[in-house]
């Protein structure tokens, strides 16, 4: 199974090692295939850079510790989402034809589609751990 992991869940791991994002996160990455887009690292860096300035070195650790698969945001996007910020996130996720979208966004939370499906962390451990 093909699980995308949204940014906010990706720097919720990162501060967090224990919260439910973390757990979300690391189970996916451990029995699925996790996908990432490189709009999502570019986000995450640029977000723990201008926020949180002290886990800034953190990041490229993190990022390597992950086993994942770098799919790249398509510039032309479906324009189905309510905040532009998320179209490229999710016509990645189409186009990597990914199953599952686990975000705390509540732009994809709100998405009434099968595949990808999108999820929280909490529902996602919920229903595959």
């Amino acid at each position: 199974m093909k699980i995308l992991v949204d940014s906010n869940v990706l720097i919720s791991a990162l501060l967090y090692p224990n919260s439910v994002p973390a757990k979300a996160l690391y189970h996916a990455a451990d029995n699925h295939e996790l996908i990432l887009t490189d709009h999502n690292v570019s986000e995450v860096r640029r977000i723990v850079k201008e926020k949180f300035s002290d886990k800034h070195t953190d990041v490229e650790s993190f990022l390597t510790e992950l086993s994942y698969e770098l799919v790249l945001a398509p510039e032309t996007v479906q324009e189905v989402m309510n905040d532009p910020k998320d179209e490229p996130i999710f016509s990645a996720a189409i186009l990597a034809d990914v199953d599952i979208i686990i975000s705390g966004d509540k732009h994809f939370l709100s998405l009434d589609i099968e595949k990808p499906k999108p999820m929280n962390a909490a529902d996602y451990l919920n229903s595959y751990k």
